[in-house]
Parts: structure tokens; sequence; C-alpha cells
């Protein structure tokens, strides 16, 4: 309980006022009622009110029944004001994907609607592991193998450097009856099979830490990620030039550069011009028009085309 906690103290230090209002994302498992419950004893005596979000995906049979519960826990817990917010799956990327995605716009929602400074989210360490490897499998480079940071945005993440078990053990001291959601062990999640069967075949054959090996290892590259985008950033606005119904970036200057800068200079440029993010196959198919030059004709990019014309990468929106 110390430690989940000393997690949430020390996750607001120097980013809220007094007066503020936070708000746990509550789903009323073990995770989330651990942190609900840490942060009940730790806001208000940092001079902070602390409240919760409920979302009810409608994915199970008895979900309002699963947010009800929830509630009721937010509410004997002292939390106020306690929102439940029932969403719709929709949108592409499977179940998994859109179920964030609607539970992040609930999320955003409801802090415009209460004034709410944070969002608090009961991530672990586990999470972060899983993380890791699932980005790693997709080969999706350094973005994903960062895994999830602290802080983004309104977003606070308090117990990356919680073990799942430290959780469960705190409900289970504090006698909260946490909700066990089924679909944390239905195999038909990758992340399930991740959780219940890679991890463990890794801790057996490599040894005990693999977890924490594994988000250290994602600390270490979004510090690195973060300088690069840095950089990257400040040289492409040094650089661009403005073009017909786009952006124009001299060939010169971006020829010999590192790749890692280049290549984000490519991606900056696209997604601050058309707010399209590019995969790494679209990525290097650009780079090829200064790093493989022969000639070649431009590259079709969704809502945008690159082409190579006086000595300029020319980005123009589609017709």
């Amino acid at each position: 309980m110390a430690d989940v906690r000393r997690a949430v103290r020390d996750s607001i230090g120097g980013r809220t006022q007094r007066g503020d209002l936070l708000l746990v994302g509550l789903s009323g498992g073990p995770d989330s009622a651990a942190l609900a419950a840490a942060a009940a004893f730790e806001l208000p005596r940092a001079g902070l009110r602390v409240g919760a979000i409920v979302v009810d995906h409608g994915l199970q049979e008895g979900s309002d029944r699963v947010a009800g519960a929830a509630a009721e826990l937010a509410r004997r817990l002292g939390l106020d004001p306690v929102v439940v917010e029932r969403v719709q799956v929709v949108g592409p990327g499977g179940p998994e994907a859109a179920a964030r995605t609607a539970r992040h716009t609930a999320f955003d929602a409801v802090l415009d609607r209460t004034g709410a400074a944070y969002v608090l989210l009961a991530h672990t360490l586990d999470d972060q592991a899983e993380t890791v490897l699932l980005g790693l499998a997709r080969g999706s480079g350094p973005d994903s193998l960062s895994g999830m940071d602290q802080v983004s945005g309104r977003r606070l993440r308090p117990l990356l450097g919680i073990r799942r078990a430290a959780t469960h053990a705190y409900c289970a001291d504090a006698g909260i009856d946490a909700w066990l959601d089924p679909q944390n062990d239905d195999p038909a999640f990758r992340r399930v099979r991740v959780r219940h069967e890679v991890l463990p075949i890794l801790e057996d054959a490599l040894g005990p830490g693999v977890a924490e090996a594994l988000a250290r290892t994602a600390d270490q590259l979004r510090e690195d990620a973060e300088a690069l985008d840095h950089l990257a950033l400040e040289w492409a606005e040094e650089i661009s030039e403005h073009a017909e119904a786009g952006i124009a970036l001299p060939v010169a200057a971006l020829a010999g550069q590192p790749l890692a800068l280049l290549h984000r200079v490519i991606r900056i440029a696209v997604r601050s011009e058309f707010d399209v993010t590019l995969t790494r196959i679209q990525t290097l198919a650009v780079a090829r028009l200064i790093t493989d030059w022969h000639g070649q004709g431009g590259v079709d990019l969704p809502g945008a085309r690159v082409e190579r014309s006086d000595g300029r990468l020319v980005f123009s929106a589609n017709a």
C-alpha cells in the first residue's frame, strides 16, 4: 500500500496547484481500484480534489452493472464527482483500439466538462512491458518501443513503476473486492497471450526481472526519441519552404544527414502539413527520393504526394 500511495504522491509533484480536481479512470479492476484508493488517501492531503470517471464500453453483458459497482466503490472511497460515461465502441483498428479511442474521447469530454486538470490511469509496469513486447513484434520502431509515458497531455500514469501484483495486494489488504474482467484472461487478445504465455516463458528462460528490463528499455528509448524529435523539429522549421498546396524541403540540406533525423523530418513534414502519420515503409519510400535518387517518379501517400523537383522535395495535397 505504501508503494502505490508513494507512486501517486510522486506523480503529482510540480504538476498541480492546490484546489485542482483530478479524476481517476476507474474500471473497477484491481489496478484502477488500488489507484483510486491511493488517490483518495493521498490527494486531499496535498490540497487536491479527487473524483472518478467510469467508462461503460457496453461490450459485455452486464457492463452497466460493473460500471455501477465501480461508481459505488468510488463514492465509498470519498471520490467526488463520480461520472459514468457510456460509449459506443466503433471504428478502425479492431475492438481493442476502438475501445481505447472511445475511452480517451470520453476522458477528454469529462475533463472539459468538469474542469479537471488530469485523469489518472492505472497502467502498471507489467502493462508497460507488454506494450514494449507488442511493439517489438509489430516492428513499430522507437515510438512503440518507448511504451507509455507517465505524462501524456492531461493523462497521468502514476503506476508505471508498480508491478501488477502490488495493486492486487493493495486491494486485498484494503478489503476492496475488485472486479476481474474476463477479457483479461481471453487468449483471443494478443495482449493476454503476451501476459499469460510470452512473458512467463521469457522469465523462465532468462530469469526474473524481464518485465523491469523491458520497462527500463522503454524509458531509455523514450528519452532518446524525445531528443531526436526535438532536434528534427527545430531543423524542419529552419529548412522548410512554402510550396503551392503544401511544403518543400531542400534536398541539399537533407542529403548526407543521419537517417534517424532524415526520417523524422519527413514524418514531421507530412504530419504537420497533412495530419497524416507515416508508416516506416512510407517514410523509407520518400527517403529514397534523396538516398537512392535516379530520376524516379514521386511517392503517393495518404492525402499527399511527394516529388523531387528543382532540388527540393515537394509535398503537396492530392487532388
